[in-house]
């Protein structure tokens, strides 16, 4: 078989191979210097209230960008900054309003999502978002009470070059 006749079969099989549709998807995403700036952001907002946090920034994806336990933070606090990002970024929503619908007898979906790995109903963390889309979310653990967790970085989650 000469070698444009292979080379020929190649391309058919490759062209058959791919949906007539399919395209490459272009995705904003948290940056490794925006993921600092927000960290450091609701950090120093914390520790300006006297609060002793962790706070963890994730991605689009819901990986870990940066994570980063403060000095005098309890020991649980950067695994639940981590959970109340991951809830927050997967919910599109703040973990709060999370909490809130798990306490809601008649929202069974939201008791069942509380059951996934990965997941907690406590507030303090938010989406990061870029007009509608969700790029990622921030979370912070160790003030005393949710509330003031999610109140003392609020405005870490809006530290977005591109929003």
């Amino acid at each position: 078989m000469s070698v444009t006749i292979k080379v020929a079969i190649v391309g058919l099989v490759l062209g058959a191979a791919a949906p007539a549709g399919a395209q490459v998807i272009s995705e904003k995403n948290i940056s490794a210097p925006m993921a600092l700036t927000i960290a450091q952001t609701a950090m120093e907002s914390c520790q300006g209230q006297g609060y002793r946090v962790s706070v963890t920034v994730l991605d689009r994806a819901g990986e870990v960008k940066v994570a980063v336990r403060g000095d005098g933070a309890n020991p649980h606090t950067p695994e639940n900054s981590r959970r109340k990002a991951y809830t927050a970024k997967t919910i599109r929503a703040s973990s709060a309003d999370f909490a809130k619908r798990v306490n809601d007898p008649a929202n069974m979906t939201a008791r069942a999502q509380a059951t996934l790995p990965g997941f907690i109903a406590l507030a303090g963390a938010l989406p990061v978002k870029v007009g509608d889309d969700v790029i990622g979310a921030v979370g912070v653990s160790g003030a005393p009470g949710g509330e003031r967790d999610e109140a003392s970085h609020r405005p870490a989650s809006t530290k977005s070059p591109i929003s």
